[in-house]
């Protein structure tokens, strides 16, 4: 299992939070997501195995 950060652009709400959680969570191979909106970043839990960073 691998962690990693990725920085995503142009978060400003709820909503969008929602939209890059689900979209996330319906790649087989991750298993946690967590948004930070404040920061412009979310935090991947993944298998390398089964989803590439490309991918995410």
């Amino acid at each position: 299992m691998m962690t990693i950060t990725l920085q995503v652009q142009g978060m400003t709400c709820g909503h969008c939070k929602a939209a890059v959680t689900n979209a996330l969570q319906t790649l087989d191979g991750v298993s946690r997501v967590e948004v930070h909106l404040q920061e412009g970043t979310v935090d991947v839990d993944y298998d390398e195995t089964k989803v590439s960073v490309e991918k995410l």
